[in-house]
This record gives C-alpha cells, structure tokens and sequence, in this order.
C-alpha cells in the first residue's frame, strides 16, 4: 500500500508526499532533520488517502503538487474525506 498525505506545517501552510508508512514518515518530519520541513515543526497530520499501486500515489502528489493552491488542497481532501 501507498499513501498521499498532506501535512500542516507550523506557520499553516501545506506539505504534500507520497510514502509507504505514514506513521513514520510523520515521525521523521517531527523528530529529524527533514530539510523540506525542519524550519515549520510541529507538524500535523491533515489527511492521507491510501492507493494500491506507487505510480498512483505519486501521480496523486505530483497533481497536489503542480496546483499549489491553498483552496485546491482543501477542496480535494474534503472531497475524499
């Protein structure tokens, strides 16, 4: 299984990746030294959806990634939550 998660960093903006443990990688970002997300701890868990198949999961990302926009975000994960 693959996930797309969707993170809220400190100063409230939004951080999306694609993982195969959610649980963990949200630990990393919390606890370690993740360049992307270091500077914006805590971070807190917003969503994630879970995907059968890696390419689906990134394409899902890639998407998130590409529109950038505050309102896109909040209207997919309310659309699948």
């Amino acid at each position: 299984m693959y996930y797309v998660y969707i993170l809220e960093r400190s100063d409230g903006s939004y951080y999306c990746w694609s993982t195969q443990n959610v649980d963990k990688r949200l630990y990393w970002h919390n606890n370690w030294n993740v360049q992307s997300t270091r500077h914006y701890r805590p971070l807190k868990l917003l969503f994630f959806k879970e995907y059968w198949e890696k390419t689906e999961a990134q394409k899902i990302e890639r998407k998130l990634k590409k529109m950038k926009s505050r309102k896109i975000i909040e209207e997919f994960m309310s659309w699948l939550w």
